[in-house]
């Protein structure tokens, strides 16, 4: 891996884990929980709730949620890690998609280590029809493993080009 890999990966997961924690100090810090300011009428809120338990509220009520979700977080954050040294320097977009996912899934951690629970407040909706809520380290997981689907495809698509069956 070379030193522009190394400083890519540093720069975007560190930009995007400051965001997300900066954001959600905001949120606590400013509005009390359950409130909603809406933004787009029937479309977007900023609606502060907390989440126990993973994506979609999975595991809330479990009593090895906390182990189990930060266990869960520490593994993939270590895999990341060791996933971005083995990578190229022509890879510099799956660098970037790794980061996005690092830095939400260390955002999360975060909170589950400082508060036993994540901060949401990204509230999707139309009408009474609500997507649960969530936050930028949720985006940024989305959005990484988005770009590294692509990339990935990309790549596979290439070598199939290059060396047909």
């Amino acid at each position: 891996m070379s030193i522009h890999n190394y400083l890519i990966f540093f720069v975007v997961a560190g930009l995007g884990l400051l965001l997300d924690q900066a954001t959600k100090l905001y949120i606590d810090h400013n509005m009390a929980l359950y409130t909603s300011i809406p933004v787009i009428d029937n479309i977007f809120s900023i609606t502060y709730v907390r989440n126990p338990g993973a994506a979609f509220g999975i595991f809330a009520e479990s009593g090895f949620r906390i182990p189990f979700l930060v266990g869960v977080s520490l593994i993939a954050l270590i895999a990341i890690v060791v996933a971005v040294r083995k990578l190229s320097v022509k890879e510099k977009g799956v660098v970037v998609a790794l980061s996005f996912i690092f830095a939400g899934a260390a955002g999360n951690l975060i909170d589950r280590i400082r508060l036993g629970e994540v901060i949401d407040f990204l509230d999707v909706y139309w009408k009474s029809y609500h997507w649960p809520a969530f936050n930028l380290a949720d985006s940024a997981i989305c959005l990484g493993v988005f770009m590294y689907a692509a990339f990935t495809l990309k790549e596979e698509r290439q070598r199939s080009l290059i060396n047909p069956a």
